[in-house]
C-alpha cells in the first residue's frame, strides 16, 4: 500500500467523527486526482497485449497494478471508483481506433461500459484487501477471475459492443493459450490470465499469502500442461485449396466498380498461376493435397465486395459466373446492397453469396449480428444524435435469422461456414457452424475505415482463437487487409496479406476431423464462474447474518 495513502487513512480515523483531515485540502485533491489518473492508466495497460503491439506475455501481469490499487482502497466507494475508472481506461485503450468515427461519443460509451467494473472493484477489495490468510488467498484466485468473466459475458452482448477485446483473445499467438481455448474457449483463457495476475499480486504484496500464491501459480501451470498432453486435438484429413482475393485500398468516385474490376483481375490471374501483383503465385503447402496441384476449391472475396443485388443485376452476375468458369472454382462474394427479402423486409443486407460456373448456387447467408453504431444505432430514438457527431449508421441494416453451411459439390463436397466481419468476435457462432457440419470457417471482412490503426490486426487475430476453439481452419479474407488463414489448431498457414497489399494468394488449408471439448461442451467456464461467485457471495451473506449487530 502506498505510504501516502496509509497516512491519509490514519488521519481520517484518528480525529473521530467530524474531525478535519490533517492533509491540506489542495494536496488531498491532488492525491485524489493522481489516484484517478493512475486507475485509468492501470486499466489501459492490458491493451498492449493485443495487436498491434501483441505483447501477449504482458497479459499475465498487466492487471497487477490495477489490482493493487483497488486493494489499497480505504472504502468500498473508493474501490468501486477505481474499478470504474480502470474499466473506462481499458475500453478506451482497446477501442481507441474508433475515435475518428465516434469522436466524443467514444468517451461516453467507455464511461458507461466502465461501470461494469465497479462491482468488480468491490469484489477485488474484499478478496485482496487487508491481510489475506492462505485460505482467503486461494479463494481470491478463484473469485477475482470469476468476477472478471461475468463482465466479459455481459459486454459480449451485441448491443453493448460485442466480445471485442476479451482478455483471453490476447493469447492468439501463444500455443498453450490456443490449446487451452480448445478446451473451454476464450472464456477459459481469460480465467487463466486473470488468475495468474491475482496470484502475482498476492505474491508481491501479501507475505502471509505467498505460499498459497505460489501454490496457485503452480496449479495453473500444471493445468495448462495437462491440457497440452491430454485434451482432444483435431487430426488432419487432407487439405483444401482456397484463394483469398484482397483488392486493396480503392477510394474516390466509382470506387465500388473499380474495386470489383480489381477483384476480377486478381481472380483471373489465379487461372494463369500468378497472383496479380507481379510476384510468385503465393501457394503454400500445408499437408497432403486434394486433387491436382492446379485445382482451386474456393475463391473468397472480402466484405462488401459487390455493391449491387445480384438478383437484380444480370450483368454483374454474368461477370462472376464467367469468372468462376475461368478459374474453375466457386467464388464466395459479399453483397452489400438494398434488397427486398419479404413483403415487409426491404432494406440493406450484408450477404455472403456463393457463385459457381452455372451462376449463383442459391446458397446465401445474411449477416446476423451487426456492428453497433457502425451498421445500426441501438435505441435510435434516444441515441440517434450520435450520427451528428460521428460516422454512425444513418440507416439501420437488416439482419438474417439463421446460420448457413454451404456445400461445394465440385470440391469433393467441401462444406464451408461463412461469417461476416464483426461475427468472428463471437465464439458461439463459429461453434454453431461446426456443429452444423462446417469443415472450413470463412470470414469476409473490411476494416478499411480504420486502415492505419490497430483494428485490422486485432480483427485478423480473432481467426486464430475461433480456429483453435472449433478445431476447424479459418480463412479471414478482407478488402484492404489484414487477410490471414489459420489451421485447425490456431496456427497461421502461410503469410498474411498486409494492409499495404493488393493481391490474391492460394493457400493449402489443412482440414481436420474430430471435436474439441469446447465444441462439445460450450461455454462451461462461464457456468463454473457463476457457481464460484454464488458460493462466495452466499457464504459472505451467511456470515453477515450470523455476526452480532453492533450498537450505534
Amino acid at each position: 500500500m502506498p505510504m501516502w495513502f496509509g497516512r491519509l487513512r490514519g488521519d481520517r480515523s484518528a480525529g473521530g467523527a467530524g474531525a478535519a483531515p490533517a492533509v491540506p485540502g489542495g494536496r488531498l485533491r491532488r492525491v485524489r486526482a493522481g489516484r484517478c489518473a493512475g486507475a485509468l492508466v492501470a486499466g489501459a495497460l492490458p491493451a498492449l497485449a493485443f495487436p498491434a503491439p501483441s505483447l501477449w506475455w504482458l497479459a499475465y501481469v498487466a492487471l497487477v497494478p490495477w489490482l493493487l490499487l483497488i486493494a489499497s482502497a480505504d472504502t468500498g466507494r473508493r474501490a468501486a471508483l477505481d474499478g470504474w475508472l480502470g474499466g473506462t481506461g481499458f475500453i478506451l485503450a482497446v477501442h481507441h481506433w474508433l475515435m475518428p468515427s465516434l469522436h466524443v461519443f467514444i468517451l461516453v460509451l467507455a464511461a458507461l461500459l466502465g461501470l461494469l467494473w465497479a462491482p468488480w472493484g468491490l469484489l477485488v477489495s474484499r478478496a485482496l484487501g487487508g491481510t489475506p490468510t492462505p485460505s482467503r488467498a486461494v479463494a481470491a484466485v478463484a473469485v477475482v477471475p470469476s468476477g472478471w468473466l461475468m463482465i466479459e459475458l455481459i459486454r459480449s452482448w451485441e448491443g453493448l459492443g460485442g466480445p471485442w477485446g476479451l482478455l483471453g483473445a490476447s493469447q492468439w499467438q501463444s500455443g498453450p493459450g490456443l490449446r487451452t481455448a480448445s478446451v473451454g474457449g476464450v472464456w477459459l483463457v481469460s480465467l487463466l490470465v486473470v488468475a495468474v495476475n491475482t496470484a502475482v499480486a498476492l505474491l508481491l504484496t501479501r507475505p502471509a499469502a505467498r505460499t498459497a500464491a505460489v501454490a496457485c501459480l503452480a496449479a495453473c501451470a500444471v493445468g495448462v500442461a495437462a491440457v497440452q498432453v491430454w485434451a482432444p486435438a483435431p487430426s488432419t484429413a487432407g487439405t483444401a485449396r482456397i484463394a483469398v482475393v484482397q483488392p486493396g485500398v480503392i477510394s474516390g468516385p466509382g470506387s465500388v466498380e473499380r474495386r470489383f474490376a480489381r477483384s476480377e483481375e486478381l481472380t483471373r490471374s489465379l487461372a494463369d498461376g500468378a497472383d496479380g501483383s507481379g510476384e510468385s503465385d503465393g501457394t503454400f503447402q500445408a499437408g497432403e493435397g486434394r486433387g491436382t496441384d492446379e485445382d482451386i476449391d474456393l475463391v473468397v472475396w472480402g466484405e462488401s465486395s459487390v455493391g449491387v443485388d445480384l438478383t437484380r443485376s444480370p450483368a454483374t452476375t454474368g461477370r462472376l459466373t464467367a469468372l468462376s468458369r475461368e478459374v474453375g472454382a466457386d467464388i464466395l462474394v459479399n453483397m452489400d446492397a438494398r434488397r427486398t427479402d419479404a413483403p415487409d423486409r426491404s432494406g440493406i443486407f450484408k450477404s455472403a453469396v456463393l457463385v459457381g460456373p452455372d451462376g449463383p448456387t442459391g446458397d446465401r447467408y445474411d449477416k446476423m449480428r451487426l456492428v453497433p453504431f457502425g451498421e445500426y444505432v441501438p435505441a435510435r430514438s434516444v441515441l440517434g444524435w450520435a450520427t451528428s457527431v460521428g460516422k454512425a449508421a444513418g440507416e439501420d441494416r437488416l439482419r438474417g435469422d439463421t446460420p448457413v453451411v454451404m456445400d461445394l459439390p465440385d470440391a469433393d463436397g467441401l462444406r464451408i461456414g461463412p461469417l461476416v466481419c464483426f461475427e468472428t468476435a463471437f465464439p458461439d457462432m463459429s461453434r454453431r457452424l461446426v456443429l452444423d457440419g462446417a469443415q472450413v470457417l470463412v470470414a469476409q471482412s473490411s476494416t478499411s475505415t480504420f486502415q492505419h490503426s490497430w483494428a485490422p490486426a486485432q480483427h485478423a487475430s480473432l481467426g486464430a482463437l475461433r480456429a483453435a476453439e472449433s478445431g476447424r481452419p479459418m480463412v479471414h479474407a478482407t478488402l484492404t487487409g489484414v487477410s490471414a488463414v489459420y489451421g485447425p489448431r490456431g496456427g497461421r498457414v502461410g503469410p498474411r496479406i498486409g494492409t499495404d497489399a493488393s493481391r490474391a494468394l492460394v493457400y493449402d488449408v489443412p482440414l481436420a476431423v474430430g471435436t474439441t471439448l469446447y465444441v462439445r461442451l460450450g461455454a462451461w467456464p462461464v457456468y463454473g464462474a457463476l457457481a464460484v461467485l454464488a458460493g462466495y457471495l452466499g457464504r459472505a451473506g451467511l456470515r453477515r447474518l450470523g455476526s452480532p449487530r453492533r450498537e450505534p
